[in-house]
């Protein structure tokens, strides 16, 4: 049998059939061949092949798992390993806030390089409290690079309705922050009791209140509510596919003096000589560049040969 998973919580998948049934499954053996040296084999979202425990049952094992054609992926330092958080979505919705916790734009450009082969959209909640004039405009720079954007209120219902006309049809995955109102959002939306903590008054930030990924069923679209994060480390081994998740960069590379340039030491770079003048965003630059010094701290010393910190005799 075919299905999609729902849920994952310690190794036990909610896996949704063809026909609608839900049947609780583990992984058949220790491990799935597709999904060696993952950090975690299924993920919600994901296609299945399993097979019931006996007729009738309502419990099965998981066989196969299908090629992912989109992932939202993370650096888990603990395992140090890429942490796949969902997957198979059309797009990733991003959820941002204006304060408590405040507007982090280098958040939100860790998340889009945690996105892989899906679109970013990139929400903006509490909106009925107004944004610094320079918190405006970096949130303005995203739909000027190309991001759908939205303003909403997940307590008054601002702008929810024509938030949610965005996802008809779509497969969509939120993100962002804890304590951001990402599951206030969604109750908001699909009028579900999903649970909302405080926020965390010494820090001003959000504490945990969703601890594992669910998909959920809207009217014409499906969400994948998902934990929030406190801080986030982009996944990947390559710098390169960093610099592609800018862009400004990718656009103003094809200038740049040598191939594969990474837009940090090298000499005669187009992306450097737009940030000089003003044309890139300075913080956007700032931004990319922490993503690879998080990076470079991963390697041994020997492999360290491409960021910052190296230019500057820091390791």
């Amino acid at each position: 049998m075919e299905g999609i998973v729902l849920r994952s919580i310690n190794n036990i998948y909610s896996v949704r059939s063809d026909q609608g049934d839900v049947y609780s499954c583990r992984i058949k053996g220790k491990q799935l061949a597709q999904a060696k040296g993952e950090y975690n084999p299924i993920v919600v979202g994901d296609v299945v092949d399993f097979t019931l425990s006996g007729e009738g049952s309502s419990e099965g094992l998981v066989t196969f798992r299908h090629d992912r054609r989109s992932e939202f992926s993370r650096w888990n330092d603990k395992r140090s390993l890429n942490q796949t958080i969902c997957a198979n979505m059309d797009v990733v919705v991003c959820v941002c806030s204006v304060e408590s916790p405040p507007f982090r734009p280098r958040f939100i450009d860790r998340v889009i390089a945690c996105c892989k082969s899906v679109p970013v959209m990139i929400v903006l909640n509490k909106c009925d409290i107004l944004l610094t004039e320079d918190e405006l405009e970096r949130f303005e720079l995203y739909k000027k690079l190309g991001y759908q954007t939205a303003s909403v209120s997940a307590e008054t219902g601002e702008n929810v309705e024509r938030f949610v006309k965005m996802l008809e049809g779509k497969t969509a995955a939120f993100v962002g922050q804890s304590g951001v109102g990402k599951s206030s959002l969604i109750n908001r939306i699909l009028g579900t009791d999903q649970r909302v903590g405080d926020l965390n008054a010494k820090y001003n930030r959000g504490n945990h209140t969703t601890n594992h990924a669910l998909m959920l069923d809207g009217p014409g679209f499906t969400l994948i509510d998902t934990p929030g994060f406190r801080e986030i480390s982009v996944p990947h081994d390559d710098p390169h596919l960093v610099a592609q998740s800018f862009p400004e960069f990718v656009k103003a590379s094809a200038k740049c003096a040598y191939d594969g340039c990474l837009h940090v030491n090298e000499p005669d770079c187009e992306v450097r000589r737009l940030v000089e003048k003003g044309k890139i965003n300075a913080d956007r630059y700032e931004s990319y560049l922490r993503m690879l010094d998080t990076m470079e701290d991963r390697l041994p010393v020997w492999g360290r040969n491409w960021g910052r910190k190296c230019s500057k005799g820091q390791q």
